[in-house]
Formats: C-alpha cells, structure tokens, sequence
C-alpha cells in the first residue's frame, strides 16, 4: 500500500525536516544559554589582557588558577560562605515545614474562609518583595536582629509560592488513601508526615530547591540588613569582593562569581530529575 500511496514518499522527508529544525532550534537555545556560562568559566582562568582582548579568546592560553586563589584571599570567603549555608539551609528547613503544614491544612482542614485566605495569600504573591523591606527592616531592629543571622533569616520563613505548589499538589492525591489513613486512627501530624510527605517527595524536593536557591543568590535583603564583613553572605561577598579589587583584577572577581553559582548547579544536576518529576506531577490541576 505504501508504493500505491503518491503522498508517503513527501512526508518522509518533511518528517524527517521537521525534526532536524526542531533538533537545530533547542541547540541554538543551549548554546544562548549555556554561552555566559562558559565565558564566565573560561574568564576565571584568564589574564585581564586576554579578559579585555578583541576579538574575544574564547579558549583561554594560559590558565591562571591563581585568580581562585587570588578571590579567596582577597575577602573573607570562608565565612561567607558558611553565612549563606546557614541561611540557606536553616531558612529552606523551616519555610518548607511552614509550607507543607499551611498547604495540607488548606487541602484536608475545614475551617471557616478557607477559599477567602488562600485567595488572600495569592494576592500576596502579587506584590513585590521590596514592598516589605522597610517593615522588615524596622521590625527587625527593633527586635535586636540587626546584623546577625536571626535577621538575616526571620522575614523569609513564610513561603506563599511553595505553600501554593505544595496545595495543588495535595489536591491530585487519591483520597481513598486519605481515607484510609483516618480509618486507621492517624492524626493529621501523622497523616502529613507518614502518607502525604512520602508520596509528595518530588514536588517537596522541588520546592525546597527553589526556596534555597532564592536565599542562596538573595542579595538585597543581607545587604540591608547586615553592617559587618562577617556577616556578609556571598553575593554581597562579591561586591565587597569588586570593592577590595577596585576593577582592576576581573580575573579574581569572575573567580569569585564561579565560586558562588558552583553550589547551586551542583545541586540542580543532582536533583533535577526530581524537579522534572515534581513540576510534571504538579501539573495535574
């Protein structure tokens, strides 16, 4: 039949077209995307005449690992880097337990103005973070917080987004195992901890991977809020690490910028399938 059918011989090769363009158009996309990351990589290893060389070099010549070394000795990296894991970890741990325990009261606690609140905090995803500085800011002055990590970790232990993907979520889990679980005398701490959070596992991965890259990379807030070098977490470490350079040695401060970003794609490789996963399963309402 498919010698007597004029139309199979042309769609063969459209088919086969069409999925080459397609092919073509995601490498031009991973090259756009990927190409600050390799300049940024390849400008750490580089000496400043060939960092301000035109045209470009995109290989570096001559590797001059140094600039790490250079970067590291030049601000105090060790504590900042020990500022933001504390921040990052401490703050991703209570804001994800305040988000799974705000999303399965909205999904299986009735209480009265439920549907109202949760529009509410959906408002509340509307305005912007930098709205809130100044009433965070004086709260926490006037709590003693100022420069220390207590302050640096109060005002985000709310999560609106991760209670919001964590609510729709729960809404796709099969009720009869809710049912069960309440059949066999679990509370709800029990029930959230013992049948919600296992099946969950992905989009609370998720979750706790967005939540802790945002105070990774959070650089407003530290810079607000903390007065010492100390204090300091590392995207306000590389401005004081571009002061101590004065633009002069852009081969240490990219270094620094290769330090910071590292952890972050370290994790994201790690657990990226259980992002894909998780965004895949949160998609179901």
């Amino acid at each position: 039949m498919t010698a007597l059918d004029p139309a199979a011989p042309s769609r063969r090769p459209s088919g086969r077209a069409r999925r080459l363009g397609l092919y073509a158009l995601l490498v031009l996309v991973a090259l756009i995307a990927a190409g600050p990351l390799y300049w940024l990589a390849s400008s750490a290893l580089k000496t400043n005449p060939q960092i301000y060389a035109y045209p470009p070099h995109w290989v570096p010549t001559d590797l001059r690992w140094s600039n790490f070394s250079d970067a590291w000795n030049a601000a105090p990296f060790d504590r900042f880097f020990l500022n933001s894991l504390v921040v990052s970890v401490v703050g991703t741990a209570i804001e994800l337990c305040s988000a799974l325990l705000c999303a399965y009261a909205f999904v299986f606690l009735p209480f009265p103005g439920k549907k109202w609140l949760f529009l509410f905090l959906l408002g509340a995803m509307m305005v912007p973070g930098h709205v809130t500085l100044l009433p965070n800011f004086l709260t926490i002055a006037q709590l003693g917080w100022v420069n220390t990590w207590a302050g640096l970790i109060a005002p985000g232990l709310g999560s609106v987004f991760g209670t919001f993907l964590l609510r729709q979520h729960m809404l796709t889990l099969p009720k009869e195992v809710m049912d069960a679980a309440r059949i066999d005398g679990a509370g709800h701490l029990r029930t959230l901890f013992r049948v919600v959070l296992p099946m969950s596992r992905p989009m609370v991965i998720t979750v706790a991977i967005v939540i802790m890259v945002t105070k990774w990379n959070d650089f407003i807030w530290p810079l607000i809020v903390t007065s010492s070098a100390d204090m300091r977490t590392l995207p306000v470490g590389l401005l004081f690490l571009r002061d101590q350079e004065t633009y002069a040695n852009w081969g240490a401060i990219l270094a620094g910028t290769v330090m910071v970003i590292l952890p972050v794609l370290i994790v994201f490789f790690i657990a990226q399938r259980y992002i894909i996963a998780g965004l895949t399963q949160g998609a179901g309402k």
